[in-house]
């Protein structure tokens, strides 16, 4: 089986969960002997090389200056397609092109029509659940081609049963074109080393409370920040570290400054994984307060270093975590709710013990990369074996083309 897959980040060129979750899927289609091949952002020239079985071609994402952000999409995505079609033509046909997110959109449904090939799409994420609704035109036009994408689609895979309802909620999908596929989690690459001594980070007698992310206002840093007054007058020695990078950073340090808590939070910055590995086992509580969240990758990754996890109630973080069973949730947006699940961590030690426990099996049943290679590839199987099938211009299509949209199914092609 030959699969085609594009993306706009992939390792180390990480920005959010997206690149992860290819990386990981692919890395484990790979191991049960399908040719992947990914097609992504790279430096100012074209390179290939072989990781863990997958053969990753990376591209520049433009030779010309971009007017704005969605001149710099179209950019790559022309160079998306001329890389896409020169190892289409050396490799010979694939059997599936694999999209992840609307920002591949443009590439991936011209090589479909191109070589009549079926199109799976992973939608990690829509623009109206990260915005809370579409208030500009940008925020409606990316909106639109995710709608794009969906439609062209044979299949659209998501993280969570959050996000198919999300799915066809904005976009009207039908529910049986969209399946659940979670992301998951390599448990072996979770690394804890003690180099870094505890000490860099908080005193011996202070609780440390964690959080790792991108800055934007949808992850709810600024929740757990005005949790922390309640949570510091309960337990005075506590730390909260905030770790990553993002557009939100200044207005999250000005909301830090005005509660005056200056002493008691410490932004990081960018960390590498060893670092975050670290953290994570050093955590008092690892805390994810989101108000928007897919899925939520770095819930698995706290959860399998021995550490209470403490997360909003909301998408695919309500469906990992189960409150009082293997972590802890707190209403979204509300932040005593956040602190009183913060502080329970630090007084139930019986009720943290079973918790860490539960948690990491639940990780190691249910969130594999290997199981989910597998889920994958037997919707691949099915979905090549229904293309064969498939008539996809009917005879007296190429002489109408006044509406073209309704010789389509919800397929995204012509049922004969």
């Amino acid at each position: 089986m030959k699969i085609l897959t594009l993306t706009w980040e992939y390792p180390p060129r990480t920005i959010g969960g997206l690149a992860t979750h290819v990386a990981g899927l692919n890395r484990a289609l790979a191991k049960k002997a399908v040719d992947v091949n990914i097609v992504t952002i790279g430096e100012n020239q074209e390179n290939s090389y072989e990781e863990q079985g997958v053969l990753v071609h990376t591209i520049p994402s433009h030779f010309l200056p971009s007017r704005d952000f969605i001149s710099e999409i179209l950019h790559l995505n022309f160079s998306l397609l001329e890389k896409s079609i020169k190892l289409i033509n050396e490799w010979g046909k694939v059997d599936i092109i694999h999209a992840h997110d609307w920002l591949v959109a443009f590439a991936a449904r011209t090589l479909k029509h191109i070589y009549q090939l079926p199109l799976v799409s992973t939608i990690h994420a829509t623009e109206y659940g990260r915005n809370n609704g579409l208030h500009t035109d940008i925020q409606r036009y990316i909106s639109s081609v995710e709608w794009w994408l969906t439609y062209e689609s044979w299949k659209v895979l998501v993280c969570s049963e959050a996000m198919k309802s999300e799915i066809a909620n904005i976009f009207q999908t039908p529910q049986d074109k969209v399946e659940v596929v979670n992301n998951g989690i390599d448990i072996k690459k979770i690394k804890i080393s003690k180099e870094i001594p505890r000490t860099d980070y908080a005193s011996p007698d202070e609780k440390i409370v964690l959080f790792v992310g991108r800055l934007v206002p949808e992850k709810g840093v600024q929740v757990l920040i005005e949790a922390m007054p309640r949570v510091l007058t309960f337990e005075p020695k506590t730390k909260l570290l905030i770790a990553g990078k993002g557009p939100y950073e200044n207005s999250l340090k000005d909301l830090v400054r005005a509660k005056g808590l200056e002493n008691r939070v410490n932004f990081l910055g960018f960390i590498n994984d060893e670092e975050r590995d670290v953290l994570y086992r050093y955590a008092d509580c690892i805390v994810f307060p989101s108000l928007y969240e897919p899925f939520g990758i770095v819930a698995l990754e706290g959860m399998v270093a021995g550490s209470p996890v403490v997360v909003a109630d909301t998408g695919g973080l309500s469906e990992i975590v189960q409150h009082g069973v293997n972590g802890l949730k707190c209403i979204t947006g509300n932040a005593d709710s956040l602190s009183d699940q913060i502080i329970c961590t630090f007084t139930d030690d019986p009720l943290v013990a079973k918790m860490v426990k539960r948690a990491l099996e639940d990780v190691a049943n249910k969130y594999s990369w290997d199981g989910i290679a597998v889920q994958t590839l037997n919707l691949y199987e099915e979905i090549i074996e229904e293309s064969k099938t498939t008539q996809w211009v009917p005879p007296w299509f190429k002489n109408d083309l006044t509406n073209p949209a309704m010789y389509y199914s919800k397929f995204g092609r012509y049922d004969g």
